[in-house]
């Protein structure tokens, strides 16, 4: 069986393709909804952007899956009299990969390109050529002469930008690459798990939410969270693999692209959900790949695991190369598995599961 048989690529591009900057989310939530919209028994927002689909509302118990569709990216802060754009960072960004990129400013006026500029080679002192330019030193050309110029082009202080990179599929094991795996890839296997749901006699009620702002601080799972009161709750987000040059295994564990579902183990996470999710991985002969947490992760996971009496909350990572650059990958594969497992999973919980430590 291939992978567009199992999960859905055409809408998986398209998702991963829709713009979807830290606080302007809008593009990609609404394909979200739409392709739920035939599945979900109800689908909600909220005033922040998050969307909650949800099946079977009226189950026990209540279990939230989240996956945050915010990327990172950029956001206008000034214009030079000369025309060019300096901006700030939407989320944590590399100050090394920026210059040449090409961009695209999201203007109310429509969508605008542009490149980060930088002095060429040639003209760079010694020393320069050795130094990273700070982000808010760097700027954007959109080809105009004057800052009037660039104000008539429609562009705005506080206007968000995102990076002209897309899905493409890599090499001849599953990979894909694209820009905003981090964590659209997360928010696209909720929707699938949903999907696979709906086919199946489940007790409990499953809250999908493709949450917003995790980028600066897991903003819209505090509100989403707070909102379902969920009994369980599980987050997926991508993690670090550990299999290219120059990172260590002893600092990250082995975590292979391609090796199976991450499964995070620690104070953040409950350990009687942690041990369902082994025990159904070893019945389904899935391979695991274990991940230490020894404090609040940086992922929806904090926020849920907090929320009101506190929730039964787990961690599921999908493994990525490159995070939080132009070129993240991840494998089809893992993704495959993970949706599987979780389906799994989510049958084997009823309203008599008990996720109270002994």
């Amino acid at each position: 069986m291939s992978f567009d048989e199992t999960i859905n690529l055409e809408f998986l591009k398209k998702f991963v393709n829709a713009p979807s900057p830290t606080g302007s989310e809008e593009p990609a939530q609404k394909l979200y909804q739409d392709y739920l919209k035939d599945i979900a028994d109800e689908i909600k927002t909220d005033v922040l952007g998050n969307v909650d689909a949800v099946l079977n509302p009226n189950g026990k118990p209540r279990i939230v899956l989240m996956g945050h569709v915010d990327e990172v990216g950029l956001q206008v802060r000034y214009i030079s009299d000369k025309g060019f754009i300096y901006f700030n960072p939407l989320g944590g960004l590399d100050a090394h990969l920026l210059p040449s990129k090409r961009i695209t400013i999201l203007a109310k006026s429509g969508n605008i390109f542009g490149v980060i500029g930088k002095k060429a080679i040639h003209l760079q002192e010694p020393d320069e050529r050795k130094k990273v330019i700070k982000i808010q030193d760097q700027y954007i050309d959109v080809g105009a002469r004057s800052r009037e110029e660039v104000e008539k082009m429609g562009i705005q202080i506080g206007d968000p930008i995102i990076f002209n990179d897309s899905f493409a599929y890599l090499g001849n094991n599953g990979d894909v690459v694209s820009r905003c795996f981090d964590d659209k890839i997360g928010a696209f296997i909720i929707a699938e798990v949903l999907r696979y749901l709906k086919q199946e006699n489940i007790e409990a009620s499953i809250h999908a939410v493709s949450s917003v702002q995790e980028e600066i601080g897991t903003r819209g799972a505090v509100v989403s969270a707070f909102s379902v009161d969920p009994d369980v709750g599980i987050a997926f987000d991508v993690t670090h693999t550990s299999d290219t040059p120059g990172i260590k295994e002893a600092d990250l564990g082995i975590k292979k692209l391609g090796g199976g579902p991450v499964i995070v183990r620690g104070p953040n996470i409950n350990p009687k959900l942690y041990e369902l999710f082994v025990k159904t991985a070893e019945e389904l002969e899935i391979p695991l790949q274990i991940s230490a947490a020894s404090r609040p992760t940086g992922t929806d996971a904090r926020s849920i695991q907090m929320t009101r009496a506190g929730v039964a909350t787990g961690l599921i990572g999908i493994p990525n190369r490159y995070m939080h650059s132009m070129t993240e990958i991840v494998n089809l594969k893992d993704v495959e598995q993970i949706v599987k497992l979780t389906v799994a999973v989510i049958k084997k919980i009823t309203k008599d599961t008990s996720f109270i430590p002994e």
